[in-house]
C-alpha cells in the first residue's frame, strides 16, 4: 500500500466511522482543527486514561495536576515565548499564501499552491501564540494568550503541589490538557493541528542527577509506547544536534514513529535544566527553591521532561494498526487495536430477526453496557457484513446470538485477529470479556 494512499483510507475512515471528522464542517471546516466524533472520543479517552495511570496512579513519586489555560501574560513573557516562540514565514506575492521559511518546497523557490517560482518575500518572524483580551478594554494591558504549551502551569505550581503533596525531591508533576497554536503551516491530518493535546509530566531532581533520571524516563517512555502495540521497527529515538536544541535544553530526544509521510516525533524528553524555575522566579520574585529536609540544602531544581501530543499519539495508532486482509477472496479491512485502546469492545449481533434472538441479543448488549463495557448491537444485514464493520472499527470480539442459544444458553464469540469463534454461556459472556480486557 502506498504511503499516501494509506492517510487517504486513514482519513476516510475515520470520517466514515464516526472517529474524527473537520471542525465546523457544514461551513466549509475550520484549517487544522479536528472534532473527534463518538469513536474517536473514546480511543482518546481509553489513550489518555491508560497514560494518566501509567504516570500518576502507578506510582509514588508524581503528582496530578490540571492547570488554567488562561494564565498571567508575564508566565510568556519569562518562558521565552512572547519573544523567542516563533516561526520564520514567507509570504508568495502571486497568491499571498504564506509558509514557513523552512520548508523543503519552500527552500527550492517554488510556490506549494501556485507554483510561482522566485515570488517569495523575505522571511519575517511570526509568533505562533494566539492572543486575546481580557476584560472589557481591548488595549495592550489587557492582554493575554492561549497557552502553546501545558509545561508552565506545572512550573508555576512547583512549592504549591510540592508542599501540599509532601513529595521529595525527585518527584514529578504530570498534566494533560489542551494547547494552541498559530502554526502558519499545519497538515498531515491530525499530526500538525492548531489546536491539540498535551500529556506533560515534569520531572524535578536534584542538580547532578539528571542526567540519570533523563535515561531512566527516555527508557521508560520508549517501553510505555511499545506496550501500546505499536510496531519497535516502527519506532526510533532521534536525538536533537546542536542546531537542533531549544533554548532551554541540555540534552533532547525525540520518539519518532514512521508515519507514511516520513519518521515524524510524536514525543519528546527533554532536560530542561532549571531554565524555567530559574526564570520565573527571576521574573515573579518568589523563591522557588527546594529545601532538602535532610541537608537543608536550597537548590533550584532541574527537571527532566516527557512531552507526548496525544493526537499525534492516537494517529500513530490509527496508521499502525490499519491492515488490509484477504478472507474467503474479499477484502476485509481491520484496525488491529489493542482491546484495552477499542473504542468498543463488543459487536453484539442476533443471526436472524426472529425466534425470539433479537430480544436475547438486546439483553445481552444491555448487560455488558451496565458493566462499564462498550458494545454496539447491530441486526442489519448479513452476519458477514456485520463482521466487517466492526472489524473496520477495532471492535475485538463479536458476540453472535443464533437458534442454539436459544437450546443451552451459548453464544458464539468471533475474535477479530485470530478469526477463531468459541462458544460461551451468555450469562459468562461479562466475565469472559473481562478477564481478556484484563
Amino acid at each position: 500500500m502506498a504511503a499516501p494512499d494509506l492517510m487517504d483510507k486513514l482519513v476516510s475512515l475515520t470520517k466514515r466511522r464516526g472517529y474524527i471528522f473537520q471542525s465546523s464542517e457544514i461551513y466549509g471546516g475550520t484549517g487544522s482543527v479536528w472534532d473527534y466524533g463518538p469513536l474517536g472520543v473514546e480511543l482518546k479517552r481509553n489513550l489518555k486514561d491508560r497514560w494518566w495511570r501509567a504516570m500518576v496512579h502507578e506510582r509514588d513519586d508524581v503528582e496530578g495536576l490540571d492547570a488554567a489555560i488562561l494564565m498571567h501574560p508575564s508566565v510568556w513573557e519569562a518562558s521565552g515565548h512572547v519573544e523567542g516562540f516563533t516561526d520564520p514565514l514567507v509570504e508568495c506575492s502571486n497568491c499571498h499564501r504564506r509558509f514557513r521559511a523552512d520548508l523543503p518546497e519552500v527552500d527550492g523557490g517554488q510556490c506549494p499552491t501556485c507554483g510561482t517560482r522566485d515570488a517569495f518575500s523575505e522571511p519575517r518572524l511570526f509568533n505562533l501564540m494566539f492572543k486575546t483580551f481580557m476584560g472589557p478594554v481591548e488595549d495592550a494591558a489587557a492582554t493575554i494568550y492561549l497557552r502553546p504549551e501545558t509545561a508552565q502551569g506545572i512550573y508555576v505550581n512547583f512549592l504549591n503541589i510540592q508542599g501540599t503533596a509532601r513529595q521529595r525531591v525527585p518527584f514529578g508533576i504530570a498534566q494533560i490538557g489542551k494547547a494552541f497554536r498559530n502554526e502558519i503551516t499545519p497538515g498531515n491530518f491530525i499530526f500538525r493541528t492548531r489546536e491539540f493535546e498535551q500529556a506533560e509530566m515534569q520531572f524535578f531532581v536534584k542538580p547532578g542527577d539528571d542526567e540519570e533520571w533523563f535515561e531512566r524516563w527516555k527508557a521508560e517512555r520508549m517501553a510505555w509506547h511499545e506496550g501500546l502495540g505499536i510496531r519497535s521497527t516502527k519506532l526510533r529515538f532521534h536525538e536533537h544536534g546542536p542546531d537542533e536544541l531549544a533554548h532551554y535544553a541540555k540534552n533532547a530526544f525525540d520518539i519518532e514513529y514512521e508515519f507514511p509521510f516520513g519518521w515524524k516525533e510524536f514525543e519528546g524528553i527533554h532536560n530542561r535544566t532549571d531554565f524555567d524555575l530559574a526564570r520565573h522566579q527571576e521574573r515573579s520574585g518568589k523563591r522557588l527553591e527546594y529545601i532538602d529536609p535532610a541537608s537543608n540544602e536550597r537548590f533550584v531544581p532541574y527537571v527532566v521532561e516527557t512531552s507526548m501530543g496525544v493526537d499525534r499519539t492516537l494517529l500513530v495508532l490509527l496508521a499502525d494498526a490499519y491492515r488490509e486482509e484477504e478472507v474467503e477472496g474479499e477484502t476485509r479491512v481491520v484496525l488491529g487495536l489493542q482491546p484495552q485502546l477499542a473504542p468498543l469492545k463488543v459487536g453484539v449481533f442476533p443471526l436472524v430477526k426472529k425466534d425470539g434472538l433479537p430480544e436475547l441479543a438486546i439483553k445481552l448488549h444491555e448487560g455488558l453496557r451496565k458493566a462499564a463495557i462498550p458494545s454496539f448491537y447491530d441486526a442489519a444485514g448479513a452476519i458477514g457484513r456485520r463482521y466487517r464493520r466492526q472489524d473496520e472499527v477495532g471492535t475485538p470480539w463479536c458476540v453472535t446470538v443464533d437458534g442454539q442459544t436459544s437450546e443451552d444458553g451459548t453464544v458464539t464469540i468471533r475474535d477479530r485477529d485470530t478469526l477463531e469463534q468459541v462458544r460461551v454461556g451468555a450469562d459468562q459472556v461479562v466475565t469472559w470479556v473481562r478477564d481478556r480486557l484484563g
